[in-house]
């Protein structure tokens, strides 16, 4: 029944604000048995979303069987993360619904800004990896790709992060403790994924060999779906996450015997699959649950997709005409060993035939140029864990190897390109494994791509040289403009109409206004409006004041050494220096901003925040500079917080070492929203620079040649030191207790690390350079008419930059897939 019918039968579908306001009622009273006296705001926030997705659910159904009845060819897409964070404002605005909601719940009684704050973050990743994967399944099905997102229901995501004594502190993130409204459990759409085990070989009369895996340790993998709805189109697409749930049942003996603990001790081990997130997303040290959870996702997500191909075609040929895989990153790499198992010992293709299947339907996504972050395994937990598949990557790793010849003069070429290392104690390395399977190999932005092929994967560009390719990222306008910054998209839409919001590469026209007195005026307003919010934000949770005239200058993201926020806040003591020597100085006020979170087990990364927290701690409270200088870390960074702070920004810190940040996306963020940026050219800085002209940004620092060059040819970070007064004061003052006077050693890992150890992200090898570029901001600052000029230029030159672009490039140049 089409779409109309069914909403004139069922008047829950209603799209005016009459339909709205009583259905929320209704789901108050009749669902959640609750009145305007008992119920909680989780309740009205609950009673909210059950409206809408009232609203979601005959679209929802209605998009499957489209792309069932049409055989469509299907996109999954494989990330262990996916930080979707708050859904409400994101399905309103797509359904076309906010505007009547927002009446609509004020109708009822109930206050929309409250409703809104209810709604807990969806963690479920730790930074830019998960939320692009979030920005690529909006667009996905804003362009009415036929996709389905796969991925891990954690019962804890990212973890929540206090600041106790400048020390970050983690506790549990407990976002599914009142339940999760967005998902729709499908307890019958369930798979067994099987551990352990042998493998057991049988000769067929025919003399073929047959491969059994056998007496393996099985857990049960639960479908939990959520609706993704593309931008007033009627289109709802799914992110499907696996549970996992014991396959073994409750041990009733041992309970009958009174051993309670050891009658559920299996079915909780089994269920740690799907427990936590791990905090780190680049590095990993061989554990098994981590590959356990890689493997988990990977198989239960291809036998969904596997049978969905059967019910349509029972010909494995077509499958790279019905299914394009991409994996995230290395962690679903295990996709194409599994893929091959199936194949074989399931539908007994011989091995050529799975193999052509397999590379025709794979794809892999680098998201790394360091060498040390790309995943590997030990063959000895994966031949434990998964005896089947190390099988098989051993003899893709060896037909491989047959097929690379020797260059004059490198007899290590075979040693580096293999898939399992040649050393005592070999590992599966997993970039390489991804790289031999895929159909296609994508770096994320054009000078991310460049090196990765002239770096880390030189051999294999040089053997494959069809395979690469570049999909520089994006992300979804809806949510990091129309969603977080409604004023500035509202001023767009009058000046250019509304179209931008699917079309962002429009935004080209509101350069025009550039120069346009009332458009600057308008424009300054409202970013105004922004730094206000949210320093009522900052004031009304930590108690802290900021001044809104004052720039603003954020930077938030992983807290990491290649991200250098050490060199942010070495600036800020620069300033503070500067003032303390002449408090009158013509130092225009600065409200300097951090946020992010560091894995637990990175010391270091630690560290740094408890210098910018000590930093912060000394300026604020020092009456002679803290009406010019403001340092605050804000805690728990989530896409909530990103939402407020980044249409506030004045200035947005992109300072990472060059060859090191494969793209970002924060950047982008940014400057769609109206801010400037001050960055090296590393990942996207060096696209963004193209799209809004090398005066509309502040790049320093140096390029990825020149600081190789400058390895090779004797970097001393002493030699900067000493020559540079400022920055020796700065060290100094860190180094000798300045801002730890109780404890004067505390940061003496940091300076070592500077001027001892080599200074590998070249902190002081681009200090001096950072320090003089900020002068230049600052001095642009000071000129209203060019600062918000340059800023509206940089907002409408962000159209390359949408996830929508990077979607079609990937349909384009990867999956074959028409939009």
């Amino acid at each position: 029944m089409p779409t109309d019918q069914r909403q004139a039968l069922n008047p829950r579908t209603g799209m005016d604000v009459d339909s709205f306001r009583e259905d929320i009622r209704q789901h108050l009273h009749y669902t959640l048995a609750k009145d305007q006296y008992s119920s909680t705001e989780w309740d009205k926030y609950k009673s909210v979303v059950l409206a809408v997705m009232d609203r979601l659910h005959d679209r929802w159904i209605d998009t499957q069987q489209q792309y069932y009845d049409q055989q469509s060819k299907r996109v999954y897409y494989l990330s262990m993360e996916y930080l979707i964070g708050r859904l409400m404002d994101n399905m309103l605005i797509n359904l076309g619904l906010q505007d009547v909601a927002a009446e609509a719940i004020e109708e009822v009684g109930f206050d929309y800004d409250e409703v809104r704050e209810a709604e807990i973050d969806a963690g479920l990743g730790n930074g830019g990896l998960g939320r692009l994967a979030a920005c690529f399944l909006d667009s996905m099905a804003t362009l009415g790709v036929p996709a389905i997102g796969y991925g891990i229901r954690y019962d804890y995501g990212i973890f929540d992060q206090d600041i106790k004594d400048g020390w970050q502190i983690e506790k549990p993130d407990m976002w599914l403790q009142y339940g999760y409204p967005w998902g729709v459990e499908r307890p019958q759409k369930s798979y067994k994924v099987p551990f352990y085990g042998r493998v057991k070989a049988t000769e067929d009369k025919g003399g073929r060999l047959h491969f059994d895996w056998v007496d393996t340790h099985n857990v049960t993998a639960v479908a939990y779906d959520t609706p993704v709805p593309g931008f007033q189109n009627d289109v709802v697409n799914n992110l499907r996450l696996w549970k996992a749930s014991s396959d073994e049942g409750f041990d009733l003996k041992s309970f009958n015997q009174g051993e309670y603990i050891e009658a559920v001790r299996s079915n909780l081990l089994e269920e740690n699959i799907s427990r936590v997130l791990y905090p780190n997303d680049k590095v990993f040290k061989g554990q098994e649950l981590r590959l356990k959870q890689e493997f988990f996702l990977v198989s239960a997500s291809l036998q969904d997709a596997m049978a969905r191909f059967k019910k349509k075609f029972d010909d494995f040929r077509k499958i790279p005409q019905q299914m394009a895989v991409q994996c995230n990153d290395t962690h679903p790499n295990l996709a194409i060993p599994e893929m091959m198992r199936m194949l074989m010992d399931e539908e007994e293709l011989k091995w050529d035939t799975a193999w052509d299947i397999v590379t025709k339907t794979m794809n892999y996504t680098n998201h790394t140029l360091m060498p040390e972050a790309l995943e590997q395994w030990p063959i000895s937990l994966m031949s434990d864990l998964l005896p089947r598949h190390t099988q098989i990557i051993r003899e893709i790793d060896r037909r491989f190897l047959n097929t690379v010849h020797m260059t004059n003069g490198d007899s290590n070429r075979k040693d580096r390109m293999r898939i399992i290392s040649n050393e005592m104690n070999p590992r599966i390395r997993m970039g390489n494994l991804g790289i031999v399977g895929a159909k296609k190999v994508n770096g994320v932005s054009e000078l991310h791509s460049d090196l990765m092929k002239k770096t880390i994967f030189k051999d294999f560009a040089k053997h494959f040289p069809e395979k690469f390719t570049n999909v520089t990222n994006g992300i979804t306008p809806r949510r990091w403009l129309r969603q977080c910054n409604r004023d500035l998209a509202d001023l767009i839409s009058d000046r250019i109409g509304k179209d931008w919001v699917t079309h962002l590469d429009q935004l080209k026209e509101v350069e025009q206004f550039a120069e346009d007195a009332d458009f600057q005026e308008t424009f300054k307003e409202i970013k105004y409006r922004n730094k206000k919010r949210l320093a009522d934000h900052i004031e009304r949770t930590s108690g802290n004041v900021v001044n809104p005239n004052s720039i603003f200058d954020i930077q938030i993201k992983r807290i990491h050494e290649y991200k250098r926020q050490l060199m942010a806040v070495m600036h800020a003591i620069v300033l503070y220096n500067r003032l303390r020597e002449n408090p009158n100085a013509d130092i225009e006020p600065r409200t300097l901003l951090f946020a992010g979170k560091a894995a637990p087990g990175y010391t270091m990364a630690k560290l740094h925040i408890k210098l910018i927290n000590n930093v912060a701690e000394i300026i604020n409270n020092d009456p002679d500079v803290s009406s010019k200088l403001k340092v605050l870390f804000l805690p728990d960074y989530s896409v909530s917080l990103a939402e407020k702070m980044i249409p506030a920004a004045d200035l947005s810190e992109q300072i990472s070492t060059a060859g090191m940040e494969a793209s970002g996306t924060g950047n982008m963020k940014f400057a769609l929203n109206g801010a400037l940026t001050i960055g090296t050219l590393d990942g996207a800085n060096v696209e963004i620079r193209e799209q809004v002209g090398e005066d509309n940004i502040f790049i320093f620092g140096q390029t990825v040649d020149e600081i190789e060059e400058n390895r090779d040819s004797g970097y001393s970070p002493r030699k900067l030191y000493e020559e540079d007064e400022e920055l020796k004061q700065v060290i100094d003052q860190i180094h000798e207790g300045y801002f730890s006077p109780s404890e004067p050693d505390l940061f003496h890992p940091i300076t070592k690390a500077l001027l001892s150890d080599g200074d590998y992200f070249m902190v002081l090898g681009d200090f001096r350079s950072y320090v003089d570029k900020q002068e230049e901001v600052e001095a642009c600052y000071k000129d209203e008419f060019e600062w918000n000029r340059k800023a509206i230029i940089n907002v409408a030159n962000m159209g390359h930059f949408s996830s929508d672009r990077s979607i079609r490039d990937y349909c384009e140049r990867i999956w074959d897939v028409e939009v």
